[in-house]
């Protein structure tokens, strides 16, 4: 059975210090404002991202900026070979993707799923021998709020972001006896991140001019809704569930991604 998708309060949940986060993705958006989140209620975080930049974060002993490339098996090993032990792993790091199908090449499709896709799955691999020895770990799953309802215009990202709900929840059943938790954070739409800018470079030949009133179309309803999402809420749910043992698999994170899930 499905768990059942709820928006929960944050603010109340408390953990023990020094524990460790590893974060993928970290160089903008919900990474980088997750990493600073953690840094601030005393965690150990290592933030990770392709190139790393020692200056987005606040300058602390308990940071550590690692390489990352989620695609790259070798950057992978090497990255959580230098992490050393950590109690979460939240697998944010993704690539947007906005296009008709029929202006999509499979180059493009590949790109996507190695990302948000397989990229989190090699991720938890890595990890999960150390959680399973240890009998303890948490994996935070970062995907979006557009796998509740389909939208135009988003079948290749949606696809990927969906592959990933199904995995975290047959996962979560399979890793249960070793005591590691699983959950999935599915955030709305944030304009105050880099996440449209990152796109580019796959939207430039993803609409043919078939698809160009719908285009218009998709684009006039995002820019008629007040209701978005923070970088901060989305934050605030990976907290809850790296910290809350009652939390659902399924958290909500957004004032338009609990829009969405209400009216599905």
């Amino acid at each position: 059975m499905r768990a059942a998708i709820v928006n929960v309060p944050y603010t109340t949940y408390r953990s023990p210090p020094m524990k460790t986060v590893l974060i993928t993705g970290c160089s903008s958006g919900f990474g980088l404002e997750t990493a600073q989140y953690f840094l601030a209620r005393d965690w150990q975080v290592i933030a990770t991202m392709r190139t790393p930049r020692e200056d987005l974060l606040p300058r602390s002993e308990r940071l550590r900026v690692i390489a990352l490339d989620v695609t790259d098996a070798d950057s992978i090993r090497r990255a959580v070979a230098d992490a050393g032990p950590v109690d979460v792993l939240v697998n944010n790091a993704g690539i947007g993707m906005l296009g008709a199908l029929e202006g999509t090449t499979m180059a493009t499709a590949r790109d996507v799923f190695e990302t948000n896709t397989l990229g989190t799955m090699a991720m938890i691999q890595a990890v999960l021998p150390q959680f399973r020895q240890r009998q303890t770990g948490v994996i935070v799953n970062v995907t979006s709020s557009v796998t509740l309802k389909p939208l135009p215009l988003l079948s290749v990202y949606t696809a990927s972001k969906a592959a990933i709900n199904a995995f975290t929840e047959s996962l979560a059943l399979e890793l249960k006896q070793f005591n590691v938790r699983v959950n999935l954070v599915l955030p709305g739409r944030a304009p105050e991140t880099r996440f449209g800018e990152n796109a580019q470079p796959r939207m430039q030949s993803g609409i043919p001019e078939a698809y160009a009133d719908l285009a218009k179309s998709v684009f006039a309803g995002w820019g008629q809704s007040s209701a978005v999402t923070r970088a901060q809420d989305v934050a605030e749910a990976v907290w809850r569930a790296a910290n809350d043992a009652s939390s659902p698999v399924r958290i909500v994170a957004g004032a338009d991604a609990v829009a969405l899930a209400e009216s599905c």
